[in-house]
């Protein structure tokens, strides 16, 4: 099945709203097999000096972008306008 990369940063300012909405994107990434996807990996993307959280990455296995879009756009911090920039991009992984 193929790779997705999605890099997602953060609205500028949007913190406060990343925690508030944390515990429901929390839950609703282990709803990712109701998407048709497998996340391999994800996490919080943080500052340079690990202090805050700044966008999240994650590492998806899915039939095709489309379902990749689907999940995003039903993920809580999507819906609450957390993310201000999202980038999905298929990946081919060499190592690992």
């Amino acid at each position: 099945m193929p790779l997705f990369a999605l890099h997602a940063l953060d609205r500028p300012g949007a913190l406060a709203l990343r925690l508030e909405h944390y515990a429901a994107h929390r839950a609703f990434v282990e709803t990712d097999a109701d998407y048709g996807i497998t996340i391999a990996l994800s996490g919080p993307l943080q500052s340079d000096d690990g202090e805050t959280m700044i966008g999240s990455l994650f590492l998806i296995e899915a039939a095709d972008r489309a379902a990749v879009e689907a999940f995003v756009a039903a993920d809580p911090f999507t819906l609450a306008g957390v993310w201000g920039e999202v980038i999905i991009t298929r990946f081919h992984r060499r190592k690992g």
